[in-house]
């Protein structure tokens, strides 16, 4: 082989190799969970400079308040569609449980077999929202938020994680896959924007640290 053919199927191998790595194929695993993608980190900036900065109050707070997993479509409830959204290869019965498939969980880069491995998280927990000043939404609004597949607001996790965050912000605890952090702040922050709910003091530091390196 002559050097001009070496030197082009080398060009050629690295630039398929780098077209693969573009759609994923090379950089993790094929069941990544399908958050809708957040705004910018230059958005997500300029959307935390315009929150409100309030002292939390959980007085009153019932999880029940936040109506959730209803209805989406035909038999399919909102956990059960965030699982379909994110596994790969789900089949689900005729009540549209998953029966099969595979979850990526991006907090912790672990993947699961079983469906009752995963939780739904709310990735502003409901207790936050509340907090936040969800105490002064009508129901309806509080199920809106807790059903919420249109912004960045649900995702499938490992359980035993989403349960280990449960209500804490930003400030208190971090996805531990430091890849997925940037991704989360940016969502954080695009949800509490789009709900016009406020921060506290400590909460905003963190997110203002954590989107200066995204």
């Amino acid at each position: 082989m002559s050097k001009f053919y070496a030197r082009r199927r080398v060009s050629i191998l690295a630039a398929l190799t780098g077209v693969i790595a573009s759609v994923g194929l090379f950089n993790g695993p094929t069941a990544s969970a399908a958050l809708p993608t957040p705004v910018s980190a230059a958005t997500a900036r300029t959307y935390l400079a315009s929150l409100t900065v309030a002292t939390e109050d959980r007085t009153g707070y019932d999880r029940d308040l936040f109506p959730h997993w209803i209805t989406q479509s035909g038999t399919c409830n909102t956990r059960e569609t965030v699982l379909k959204r994110d596994g790969s290869g789900v089949v689900t019965d005729s009540s549209c449980a998953a029966t099969s498939g595979s979850w990526y969980s991006p907090y912790d880069g672990a993947t699961w077999s079983a469906a009752s491995d995963v939780d739904i998280d709310h990735l502003v927990p409901l207790a936050e929202a509340w907090d936040s000043g969800a105490d002064s939404w009508t129901t309806s609004r509080r199920q809106s938020f807790a059903n919420d597949l249109t912004r960045p607001q649900l995702i499938a996790v490992t359980d035993n994680v989403n349960q280990a965050k449960g209500d804490q912000d930003p400030a208190t605890w971090m996805p531990s896959r430091t890849a997925y952090r940037c991704t989360y702040v940016r969502a954080w922050v695009q949800v509490k924007y789009y709900y016009d709910l406020s921060v506290d003091s400590a909460e905003k530091s963190a997110l203002t640290n954590y989107l200066a390196s995204c």
